[in-house]
């Protein structure tokens, strides 16, 4: 599955958050009551518990964002006083960030591998990181990297990742609410072990319902990378945007035909039904909107 691993640990993080919040809560419920759930004859209690802890795990997962990222991507940060090369792109980084407006520095690391690539992810604006890999750096000259950092620093001064923040909240909503009534039906079916079967399917309904809700979240981030795009070409320049996603198109990495690149900044075509999970438009698309202006 073609998922860029900025917006993968995200979502992963997320239904792991739920899925703990929902054991927790049923074990509560259990003691209390002896059943999973608070019994009530309304729905409503259900659909306030429903959106609270669905836009609490969404929130919770976007401020372990940053720390999920520096760990599982073995990010190195950057010392700003730090001197050399490395100085140059924490200087690079920072000066697109003042054209942005950011009032707060991003952090800057290097993580290692072959792939050219870049992510940004952090909780805020003022509490943000922009990291490049290694491959990026040893294979891109200079215009290339600023059309990237300027890609990344305009995904921080969107906001995208509150933006999808908020969009993966009001589905957790949705996914808790329903995972919860259509498990409560199946499992009134049954006459023994009921809240065993009410429990099980209740998990199993919400990873489901989980990965259905990630095409939704998927389609608002390639709309956000569009964006991005613009911005990358407005804090840099429209050459040199273009230019970075040529090279990227022309990178040894990028194989069309394959369905396991993880890449945070690109993502390869293939299937129309996998095309429903990525967070990132083909980059031919990508380059001909900028070409043309939009």
């Amino acid at each position: 599955m073609a998922i860029a691993k900025r917006i993968f640990f995200f979502v992963l993080v997320n239904i792991l958050v739920m899925v703990s919040v929902s054991i927790v809560t049923s074990a509560v419920c259990m003691y209390l009551y002896g059943t999973p759930y608070p019994p009530s004859g309304s729905l409503s209690p259900y659909a306030i518990w429903a959106g609270i802890w669905g836009m609490g795990g969404a929130f919770i997962s976007l401020l372990l964002s940053k720390t999920m990222a520096k760990h599982m991507m073995g990010v190195k940060i950057i010392d700003p006083q730090t001197r050399g090369p490395e100085k140059e792109l924490v200087e690079l980084v920072h000066g697109l960030a003042r054209k942005a407006r950011l009032r707060k520095m991003p952090e800057v690391g290097i993580y290692q591998s072959p792939e050219m690539n870049a992510f940004a992810t952090g909780p805020s604006k003022s509490n943000s990181l922009v990291a490049v890999s290694s491959g990026l750096l040893n294979q891109m000259n200079r215009s290339q990297l600023e059309g990237v950092l300027g890609h990344e620093v305009a995904h921080i001064a969107n906001g995208d990742m509150v933006t999808l923040t908020l969009i993966q909240g009001v589905i957790n909503a949705f996914v808790l609410f329903f995972s919860r009534i259509i498990a409560s039906v199946i499992a009134s079916q049954f006459e023994r072990n009921r809240w065993m079967i009410e429990f099980a399917l209740y998990i199993v309904l919400q990873i489901a319902f989980s990965l259905m809700g990630s095409i939704v979240v998927a389609y608002f981030s390639r709309i956000r990378e569009y964006r991005a795009d613009k911005g990358g070409a407005r804090y840099s320049s429209r050459e040199n945007m273009i230019s970075a996603l040529q090279a990227l198109a022309n990178g040894p990495q990028f194989e069309p035909q394959k369905e396991d690149n993880f890449a945070a900044f690109k993502i390869s075509s293939g299937a129309k039904v996998m095309a429903l999970f990525r967070t990132h438009p083909p980059l031919q698309d990508r380059i001909a909107r900028l070409q043309k202006g939009y």
